[in-house]
């Protein structure tokens, strides 16, 4: 039977590239993630994903980060069992299942109508979880979401690919909708964005990233709702054990220069 043909170009494309690393991950013994749905959608799919050059290198990173980002997620329903979980550019993530939130949570995810259609293909719908296909930068997409209980809102691959100008302006839309929680997300200083630029994944894509952020305390002044709680690392010295010599030395050398650890980090912020 052929699979779904997915026409899908820029920092749309790049989607493929995190479901496919959580794909490879979740196919070795050790996994971290175990996403089984992840790996089952990239073999319905219709696509080489030999062209976006993932590895297991990769794959491994995107699984750490993932796992970071579903931990944090638990413990903020584990404190707020009537939440609501706002999941920003979801592409095909599959967290919600991986998460498995309980009853009494509404789950959001939010992304282009394209992919979200193709997501209604390839994955099963379940009680209390919606699926909004809109831009982000469209205001009028919020509407559909409750603003009088506490949320977590989540991205994960997203920020660099927002507009510089209309990042803070997202977030400020938030956090005034919203009646209070947390927002966590993955950012990258303008550093990371020349290696993202060059990272053989993105350039294959031809996806542009624009949004940088060196200080997590700008967003702060931008958004003054918003209050810095702690900058997270994804990787720690026990996950080298999982990646190749190359990606080995890259950690230990990101735990250990202060310039590194600032190419992307996990911010978690509280309003």
């Amino acid at each position: 039977m052929a699979g779904e043909k997915v026409d899908l170009t820029g920092a749309k494309e790049t989607l493929l590239m995190t479901l496919y690393g959580k794909a490879l991950e979740s196919r070795l013994p050790d996994s971290l993630l175990g996403d089984h749905f992840a790996d089952g959608a990239v073999r319905k799919i219709d696509y080489d994903f030999s062209r976006l050059k993932v590895d297991d290198n990769l794959g491994v990173g995107l699984a750490i980060r993932a796992k970071t980002l579903d931990v944090r997620v638990e413990d903020f329903l584990a404190r707020n069992p009537d939440a609501i979980v706002l999941h920003l550019g979801c592409g095909l993530d599959t967290r919600i299942f991986r998460v498995d939130p309980p009853q009494g949570v509404d789950w959001y995810d939010v992304d282009y109508p394209e992919v979200i259609e193709l997501r209604r293909k390839l994955y099963p719908l379940r009680d209390h979880y919606h699926l909004i296909g809109s831009s982000l930068t469209e205001p009028d997409w919020l509407a559909e979401v409750p603003r009088n209980r506490p949320a977590i809102v989540v991205a994960e691959g997203l920020t660099p690919y927002l507009p510089a100008e209309e990042g803070p302006r997202l977030l400020a839309r938030l956090v005034s909708h919203l009646a209070s929680g947390e927002l966590i997300f993955d950012a990258y200083s303008r550093f990371g964005l020349k290696l993202l630029r060059l990272n053989p994944t993105i350039k294959a894509t031809g996806a542009e990233v624009h949004w940088a952020i060196d200080d997590p305390h700008e967003l702060e002044l931008a958004v003054p709702k918003l209050r810095f709680v702690e900058d997270i690392s994804a990787y720690k010295l026990e996950h080298a054990a999982r990646v190749g010599w190359s990606a080995k030395l890259f950690i230990r050398l990101w735990r250990h220069i202060p310039a590194l650890r600032k190419i992307g980090r996990l911010l978690r912020y509280r309003f």
